[in-house]
């Protein structure tokens, strides 16, 4: 494994310092909760080992609104864990794998570390962002491993339909290999929900996680599901070299918050539909921008279309040090940085419409 950092993780915000950032706009999850606003109070609980593959209640929670066992749950450290562990997993330098790029970056670097060979479906901007469906089955070769596609998308919050999810699942079964789905955003939506992916074939693993719809990416909470026995016995025994089993008040406050699903994703979702809106009515008036609109997740990731003053990187420039505004660059996802990916779901209202009003006037501001 051949380990490098990422920019991402380089330029985050935790990285560069939460207090110099007034408005911050590059976060791709909803605000960060407390205990207290999820009103939780930790009982006096037991610090022992887990079970292996997770907390038994969570995982049926989790596999009841999948349609599938609790046994196809495996309880990992964040969407990011099981990421890994079905990469390091799965993958060898004589592998192949096929990833829809731009792609949340573990999905792309960690097959890069292991140094199999990778064929990516990029997609565009003129194409909304969709996959091309037959090229993508063109790239699938004898070695082909694993599909990889992560919906709704990061960065662009654009949902395939159910109809090109079905296909994928076909075609994958067809050429023998893995679908699998980075399904982090799927309980925040603006229209049709899609079904978990990994209930549809046993070919098909689906990832998630607490972070990003929940607000809460520091208990590190997030699960792989497959059919397979075979595969989830493989990913389990990862899990149990990496880490033998997960923290017991992880596990306990997301299966409370999984208990409480209904109603913490209602507001959620109430909420981020105002927030689109929010952000629609500004690109709508200004010149500079253009956008798909997402469907689903917290982030989009807007184009300029007219070049700023002084170019690019000092547009970029300005915007951070005159105005304290941050927003995900497009070289984050091996991008141009005329893309850059703006969360909307994490700032407050008023710091989401502080943040839009700094970056209009940091693309046509000349000065420093």
């Amino acid at each position: 494994m051949k380990y490098t950092r990422m920019p991402i993780e380089i330029e985050s915000p935790e990285e560069y310092g939460y207090e110099r950032i007034k408005y911050n706009l590059s976060e791709s999850s909803i605000a960060d909760q407390t205990l207290q606003s999820l009103d939780l109070q930790i009982p006096n609980i037991k610090l022992m080992y887990n079970e292996h593959q997770g907390d038994a209640k969570l995982r049926e929670l989790i596999a009841s609104d999948a349609g599938v066992s609790r046994d196809n749950v495996l309880i990992t450290n964040g969407a990011a864990g099981a990421l890994f562990i079905i990469a390091t997993s799965q993958l060898s330098s004589n592998d192949h794998i096929v990833v829809v790029r731009p792609n949340y970056a573990t999905n792309l670097e960690t097959p890069r570390a292991i140094g199999c060979q990778i064929s990516f479906v990029d997609l565009s901007f003129d194409s909304g962002f969709q996959p091309d469906i037959a090229f993508l089955e063109s790239c699938i070769t004898p070695k082909t491993k694993i599909v990889s596609i992560t919906v709704p998308h990061n960065p662009t919050g654009t949902v395939i339909s159910e109809q090109t999810l079905n296909q994928l699942v076909a075609i994958t079964k067809r050429k023998n290999c893995l679908l699998l789905v980075d399904e982090t955003y799927r309980n925040v939506h603006y229209g049709v929900q899609l079904p978990v992916a990994a209930s549809l074939g046993d070919h098909v693993l689906s990832v998630c996680s607490l972070s990003k719809s929940y607000g809460t990416p520091g208990i590190r909470l997030g699960w792989v599901i497959t059919q397979d026995k075979k595969l989830q016995e493989t990913f389990l025994a990862a899990k149990e070299q990496i880490s033998i089993s997960g923290s017991v008040i992880n596990e306990w406050i997301a299966s409370e918050l999984l208990s409480r699903k209904e109603s913490l994703l209602r507001s959620t979702n109430a909420e981020m539909k105002i927030r689109v809106e929010m952000v629609r009515s500004w690109i709508e008036k200004e010149e500079f921008l253009e956008w798909i609109e997402p469907a689903g997740g917290v982030v989009c990731f807007p184009r300029i279309k007219k070049e700023p003053i002084g170019g690019i990187d000092a547009f970029y420039n300005r915007l951070l040090t005159k105005y304290h505004a941050y927003v995900g660059p497009g070289h984050w996802f091996e991008m141009p940085d005329t893309f850059f990916r703006l969360g909307f779901g994490w700032p407050t209202r008023e710091e989401l419409l502080g943040g839009m009003e700094a970056i209009s006037k940091a693309l046509r501001d000349g000065g420093a």
